[in-house]
């Protein structure tokens, strides 16, 4: 009787191991994260980054190319205006491209390694293994992780990482504020790992022209769904540069932007046009608990020069801040180059009213 037992029993916790197998843990899954994050060569992966940051959501086509050591392209296009910004970093340096204006930036920067992207492996992984209070689901087709944000601003906070069970591919992710409401997210259409590159295919200048030929081929649309799908563009929109709206001359007025965030004990004290031979602009200047002023000017095309100052990720398009006690923050938008300038506005600040700006139209 007590052999039949101990077989029983071996039989039962045998079955149980069994049972288990197949069945990872957060700490399975975190120790092949590891050795995939070391072992990682090469990635390519799309999908569709939106912003709860505007009046209305903001959607953007994402693509991001790596090959190791420190390869990377990220294309960001508005769906709403169809305009792509091109973040290359090759040997050169960090380059910020916008190929409907033929404009191009340099940067000397350790861009990402300093800052979190929301749609990079690395940064998704790397927020996993760094969290030892990691929140762990194992659900029916995907590992979901729950972990603490670290895209270098206050708002965001915690995020939420999908990835599939057949090899650990970025599915979606949700980046939340402190009151838990959804800010940013970005769902992956596409993934692959082992994609073949060559250096040539992070070259500027072969972006700069592939993109800019690429742009008169196509349009992109939101569908009932809130898909973003590519459609051919007509000949009058391929006319025009490919769906991206046509600009004013130059020295064209045009109507302000202004926005709809404004820092707490702030107000707006006045508006200023000022007119030069090569561009109009428009100058709005803030008092109260912080001073700051914003200018906005018809976008010129440049040739690549070496900028000084630091790469920021807005979240809807790359920046420059520079300065040290007087600090401005640059972005380009639908061929409108802005600043905010201050002494006393934190960058956290500027961003936030940069995002507000950029689903408003001139008035």
């Amino acid at each position: 009787m007590r052999r039949i037992t101990l077989i029983l029993a071996i039989v039962v916790c045998f079955s149980a191991l069994l049972a288990g197998c197949g069945k990872k843990d957060a700490a399975g899954v975190v120790k092949d994260l590891n050795q995939s994050l070391g072992k990682l060569e090469s990635y390519e992966g799309s999908g569709v980054m939106t912003l709860h940051t505007g009046e209305t959501p903001q959607m953007y086509k994402v693509q991001v190319w790596y090959m190791n050591p420190s390869y990377y392209r990220i294309a960001l296009t508005n769906a709403q205006k169809d305009i792509t910004q091109i973040v290359l970093r090759n040997d050169q340096g960090v380059y910020v491209l916008t190929p409907s204006l033929n404009k191009s930036f340099r940067f000397q920067s350790d861009w990402p390694d300093n800052q979190g992207q929301v749609y990079l492996y690395q940064t998704l992984v790397r927020s996993i293994l760094s969290d030892n209070t990691r929140q762990f689901v194992n659900d029916k087709d995907s590992y979901v992780f729950e972990v603490a944000a670290n895209y270098n601003t206050q708002s965001l906070v915690r995020q939420k990482i999908w990835l599939s069970k057949d090899g650990y591919k970025p599915q979606q992710v949700q980046v939340s504020d402190s009151s838990a409401q959804v800010v940013v997210e970005v769902k992956f259409d596409q993934f692959e790992f082992g994609k073949k590159f060559d250096k040539k295919d992070f070259d500027m200048q072969q972006n700069l022209n592939t993109a800019s030929q690429d742009s008169q081929g196509t349009m992109l649309e939101v569908d009932e769904n809130g898909q973003l799908i590519e459609k051919p563009a007509s000949a009058d929109t391929a006319a025009e540069g490919g769906g991206a709206a046509s600009l004013p001359a130059l020295n064209e007025s045009f109507g302000v932007i202004l926005p709809t965030y404004i820092p707490d004990g702030a107000e707006e004290k006045s508006t200023q046009v000022l007119d030069n031979a090569d561009r109009s602009s428009v100058m709005v200047q803030y008092d109260g608990e912080y001073q700051y002023t914003i200018l906005e000017s018809r976008s010129l095309d440049r040739a690549v020069s070496l900028q000084k100052g630091d790469l920021i990720d807005m979240g809807f398009t790359f920046g420059q801040l520079s300065g040290d006690d007087l600090q401005t923050l640059t972005w380009t938008q639908d061929g409108l180059d802005f600043q905010i300038t201050s002494a006393d506005l934190p960058v956290n600040e500027m961003i936030k009213i940069a995002a507000s700006m950029q689903d408003q139209t001139g008035k």
